[in-house]
């Protein structure tokens, strides 16, 4: 829920005690039911940023 809340995974890798962050990425890493829709936004707004 942190990296869906957009928590940087270094730093929750951090506070965890994690060495790597993907170790981190690994373990906790569901994809969130808004992950979807969030880089479908995000991919659209890049698109139209650069004017496709």
């Amino acid at each position: 829920m942190l990296l869906d809340q957009g928590i940087s995974i270094r730093a929750l890798a951090e506070f965890l005690g994690h060495a790597d962050p993907a170790f981190t990425l690994r373990m906790y890493m569901h994809p969130m039911p808004s992950s979807f829709e969030k880089a479908r936004s995000a991919i659209n707004k890049a698109l139209c940023v650069i004017g496709y």
